[in-house]
């Protein structure tokens, strides 16, 4: 049932499309209540508007703090339509009902984020505003409650063509009110928890905003959903433009995000091939183009259903480069029009997912990173720590060369974003082979080892990444054995100097980062 809309209250910080709502109700023979700056808003744009203060027969107070907490409006909206005493009690107190309340709080959010005192921020708590909200939503079985400027359309529509607002339009417009308070009130939780012990808040309030629904998640019997923050922090697979191809599945997600994060690592021309989460191939070169054509020879079997990320570009030459290989996704920051033509044109190509991000690698910085466990929520800082080889400490008798330094960065970069146990064998523009998520780390330095071989790249030359100490030297003697000269680690095992000697043995130079990048 459609419920008649007599009297609405405007009062908006946000003032998006508020003169064309008022007007539209104001045609429809709606009386409008309005305070402050929203009164004038509608004043100047020549509509008829009653202040709150001379409805309710009370000024504003208190630097305006004051002006809508009086029973003349929340007695107006909580009251029941259909209970006879509640009605009884409006008509003893002279109180009009309100059949519609269109607020928005005051901006703390943008006040915060833009840096402010701490007074400022107190003052951008908005009182009055929540309680109207709170208020016209728990009784939206009679009150219309907008919160969101892009529902005015809709409810003019209603309103013109039902002469009303129906039930199942007032509930939704109800949740959507009670969400809007609940992340308000979060924020505001939060920002005053900020400096609690640690620098983490004593409590985590995060309001999360459904994409999509799933086909299904990590495998066909599990259901699954897609969210994502209601404030995106620099780059995200949530905030990405899909240009082409099938929905993304729950793995394609997980996927991408790892190929982005590692992806941002490099400065110049990079291709990153992810597989399962690991790196697969990595590569950087003077185009987009040839990092393509190194990272798809790092592991030119496990790039099959894999997904591809670059920091450049897609161009046509790179986009014909990818016609003889099965993709899932593409990521990269744009794609040029003859590439999306080779997309759209080649029946390999057609279904590829093309993931257009725009990639900022000092975005998000300030984020947390967060894993659920049954009952549980793990919270940490990212892990941002760089590392650069020739500010690391040596403590081989022979220091590494030149190529053997930008090597190991390469190697380090690579390494920090595979799944521990990680051993990343590499040269200075491309990986050769990566061990990962291995129970021990000379099974990863095995596997590194024979994946290079396996797909006839060679080892000797390359350095070798440990994302944490080498518990033994076996993992080390693997690494030497196959031809490689240099190893980067962070160091901190009680068989440090035993490492020491190991590499000396073999002629390796070694630099210990301080640094261990475990990901589990």
């Amino acid at each position: 049932m459609a419920q008649r809309i007599g009297t609405a209250l405007l009062s908006v910080s946000d003032k998006t499309g508020i003169v064309d709502f008022a007007r539209g109700l104001s045609a429809r023979g709606i009386r409008i209540l309005s305070t402050g700056g929203t009164a004038k808003a509608l004043r100047d744009a020549g509509l008829d508007v009653i202040d709150v203060s001379e409805h309710t027969g009370s000024p504003e107070i208190l630097d305006g703090r004051v002006k809508t907490l009086h029973p003349r409006i929340h007695g107006g909206i909580l009251a029941r339509r259909d209970d006879a005493s509640h009605r009884r009690q409006l008509q003893e107190q002279s109180i009009d009902t309100i059949d519609l309340v269109c607020v928005n709080l005051y901006p703390f959010e943008q006040v915060t984020s833009r840096g402010c005192s701490f007074e400022e921020a107190i003052e951008n708590i908005d009182i009055g505003g929540p309680s109207m909200v709170r208020s016209s939503a728990k009784n939206h079985a009679d009150v219309a409650v907008v919160v969101d400027p892009a529902d005015y359309p809709a409810v003019l529509a209603e309103i013109e063509d039902q002469g009303g607002v129906s039930d199942d339009t007032r509930r939704g417009l109800a949740k959507k009110a009670f969400r809007a308070t609940a992340a308000y009130d979060g924020m505001i939780a939060d920002y005053l928890g900020a400096g609690d012990e640690g620098g983490f808040p004593e409590t985590i309030h995060q309001q999360w905003l459904r994409v999509s629904g799933l086909r299904y998640g990590e495998n066909p019997h599990q259901s699954a959903a897609f969210y994502r923050g209601p404030r995106i922090e620099g780059p995200s697979v949530a905030a990405a433009e899909v240009l082409q191809g099938k929905e993304l599945s729950y793995n394609n997600i997980v996927d991408a995000d790892a190929a982005m994060q590692l992806v941002m690592e490099f400065d110049e021309p990079t291709c990153i091939v992810i597989k399962h989460t690991n790196p697969c191939g990595a590569a950087v070169a003077p185009t987009a183009l040839e990092a393509f054509v190194k990272a798809q020879r790092c592991d030119p079997v496990s790039i099959f259903g894999g997904i591809v990320a670059l920091n450049r570009n897609v161009d046509r030459a790179t986009a014909e480069a990818m016609q003889d290989v099965f993709l899932e996704i593409v990521l990269a920051p744009g794609f040029e029009g003859g590439a999306l033509e080779i997309f759209d044109s080649s029946k390999k190509l057609r279904n590829v997912r093309l993931l257009k991000v725009a990639l900022d690698a000092e975005g998000g910085r300030g984020a947390y990173d967060m894993k659920r466990v049954l009952g549980g929520l793990l919270v940490q800082t990212r892990d941002l720590e760089p590392s650069v080889a020739a500010d690391c400490k040596v403590v081989s008798k022979r220091p590494p060369d030149k190529r053997e330094l930008a090597a190991m960065d390469f190697a380090w970069k690579v390494c920090k974003h595979a799944k521990s146990n990680t051993i990343v064998l590499a040269g200075e523009d491309s990986v050769v082979g990566v061990g990962a998520g291995q129970m021990s780390r000379v099974d990863s330095a095995r596997i590194a080892v024979a994946r290079a071989r396996e797909h006839g790249l060679e080892t000797r030359g390359t350095v070798v990444a440990s994302d944490a100490f080498f518990p033994f030297r076996d993992g080390l003697d693997v690494c030497a054995e196959a031809g490689a000269t240099a190893v980067i680690q962070p160091g901190g095992s009680v068989r440090d100097e035993e490492l020491i000697e190991a590499a000396d043995s073999h002629g390796m130079a070694m630099v210990l980062t301080g640094v261990r990048h475990f990901r589990h």
